[in-house]
């Protein structure tokens, strides 16, 4: 009897860097002839792609990891995985707290994957593996050594998995600024960047394959090129040769640095067709005195001055930005800088979040931590202010009868019976259609303003 193919299934938790990651774990099993579950419970090989940067996904993966002590224990056959962010800063607890998995891989070790899945599957099919201590686990969490190094696993990053509409594409990995609160430098390593000839590879093989979306990604993916491997570009010649793939409609990239963001990256941006008129451009606070605290390297005027330029070479550009509350010391008077500063900036849409100390970040271990209660409530005013600035400016395009080409998507997963899709400002968009539409650039005018987007009429 032929012997029956194993199955997997991954849990993603985090930011796009780690949906991406999440991309080629399934594309490195299905290589290695795995197929993908249909369900947690039908897997073979589970995977937890896991996120550290606030606590609160932290305290999910181990919650995760309960219900999986309960499958393992009427499956010992299963095998379980963490990687991510979370394994490369917390492995050695993980496997205290949670003996009952198989194997840890850390950020830079995702192509050893399916060697450490193969190598304990054969050691509980032996019944080598006891699984009843931290010693059991497999562990892999070696960081590159030097920027040069790039990242091992799937060079080329051949997709197994095709047809997307829209895909993520990593250009660089690492980051070297090392803000007094951020977990990424101790987690994905130095700034390290891909070399341009594989990702127009990749590009093209995406849009060969289906794709007409794509996101470049990087922890500071305007600083791509600035360190790393030789055969690389400025960000702003990568766009160009982005935007110059056959069957690519529309590029975006994720998240930039103020600190990095140049003339020469704005005037791409205007310029080129297929790049959108978008930018989520993270200031975390509006106060200068934080900023410096932080280590971010900018001051409020510099970040203005960017939004400036960005604004007056697409008038129509949405901006997203990312905000945080609570970090240590933060005073009332700062608490109002950072509202006035967003009422001043008017942001179209905000990752809003409270800080979350992070161990063994700097920011951890500074005196005059806030009380949770005030953080909640510094939050709370922020959100406000801010979900009320979204609706207003919707509303005013809404008023404006504004026509968006919209990318769509699919069948609208809150509203049946219509369609939905994206702008080029990345504005979601639900409107009535009398024939399946995705895939297609149609154009669509807004009629009501909500937070979430626009109801709108197909034009």
């Amino acid at each position: 009897m032929a012997e029956k193919t194993k199955k997997f299934h991954v849990i993603t938790w985090g930011c796009q860097m780690n949906v991406d990651d999440s991309d080629q774990i399934e594309n490195l099993l299905l290589s290695d002839g795995l197929e993908k579950a249909d369900s947690l419970e039908d897997a073979d090989v589970v995977m937890l792609n896991t996120c550290s940067v606030r606590q609160k996904p932290e305290d999910k993966v181990f919650s995760q990891l309960g219900i999986l002590a309960e499958l393992k224990q009427a499956r010992p056959d299963m095998v379980i995985g963490v990687t991510g962010c979370m394994a490369q800063r917390a492995g050695a607890e993980i496997a205290r707290r949670a003996p009952h998995i198989d194997l840890i891989a850390g950020t830079a070790q995702l192509e050893r994957i399916p060697e450490l899945v193969r190598t304990r599957q054969s050691l509980l099919e032996s019944g080598a593996a006891k699984q009843n201590a931290p010693s059991d686990v497999l562990i892999q969490l070696q960081l590159p050594r030097k920027k040069e190094e790039s990242q091992l696993y799937l060079p080329e990053r051949k997709r197994v998995t095709t047809g997307k509409l829209k895909s993520f594409v990593s250009i660089m990995y690492g980051c070297d600024k090392f803000c007094q609160f951020c977990i990424v430098p101790h987690t994905r390593g130095k700034e390290r960047s891909r070399p341009a000839s594989e990702i127009i590879g990749e590009v093209e093989y995406l849009a060969q394959h289906g794709t007409k979306e794509v996101c470049l990604l990087g922890q500071t993916v305007n600083s791509y090129g600035l360190k790393g491997l030789e055969a690389t570009c400025s960000f702003s010649e990568l766009l160009r040769r982005v935007d110059a793939v056959d069957g690519i409609e529309r590029i975006r990239f994720t998240s930039p640095y103020p600190k990095d963001f140049t003339d020469d990256v704005i005037e791409a941006m205007a310029s080129l067709p297929a790049v959108c008129e978008q930018v989520h451009l993270p200031v975390q606070v509006g106060d200068d005195v934080l900023l410096k605290r932080m280590n971010r390297g900018y001051t409020l005027d510099q970040y203005r001055t960017i939004v400036a330029k960005l604004r007056a070479a697409m008038p129509d550009i949405v901006i997203t930005t990312d905000l945080m509350l609570g970090f240590p010391g933060e005073t009332e008077e700062q608490v109002q800088n950072t509202l006035d500063f967003v009422e001043e900036i008017r942001f179209d849409q905000a990752f809003m979040f409270i800080y979350s100390p992070r161990h063994p970040t700097p920011a951890a271990k500074m005196p005059d931590q806030i009380p949770q209660p005030v953080k909640v409530e510094r939050l709370e005013r922020l959100i406000a202010i801010q979900n009320r600035i979204v609706v207003e400016k919707n509303n005013q395009y809404a008023a404006e009868r504004r026509v968006y080409d919209v990318l769509v998507e699919g069948a609208s997963p809150k509203h049946p019976g219509q369609w939905h899709g994206l702008t080029r400002g990345g504005k979601t968009v639900n409107f009535d259609a009398h024939r399946n539409l995705t895939g297609h650039t149609v154009k669509v005018r807004a009629l009501e303003g909500h937070l979430w987007g626009f109801m709108g009429e197909l034009v």
